[in-house]
């Protein structure tokens, strides 16, 4: 298989990652961050992203409790 179909017929058939893709939605001040530290999207009223996506890096380790503790945190600033 060294044909460069043959190759990409190959990689989308057996590649996969072990990764969690993280800081589609930044949190924070700066130009690039999407939502503030209440987890509302900035300029769009109520909205608030309440997930993963919020943390700027990957972390090293299982993002399960950071996920947790970031449903808290919204949970607890949408009951304020």
């Amino acid at each position: 298989m060294t044909s460069v179909d043959g190759i990409l017929r190959y990689v989308r058939e057996s590649a996969s990652s072990i990764f969690h893709p993280v800081g589609t939605c930044k949190m924070g001040t700066g130009p690039d961050a999407v939502e503030d530290d209440e987890l509302r999207v900035h300029g769009n009223g109520g909205l608030r992203v309440v997930d993963r996506s919020i943390v700027p890096t990957l972390i090293s380790g299982n993002t399960n409790a950071a996920a947790i503790r970031i449903g808290e945190k919204g949970a607890d600033s949408m009951l304020q």
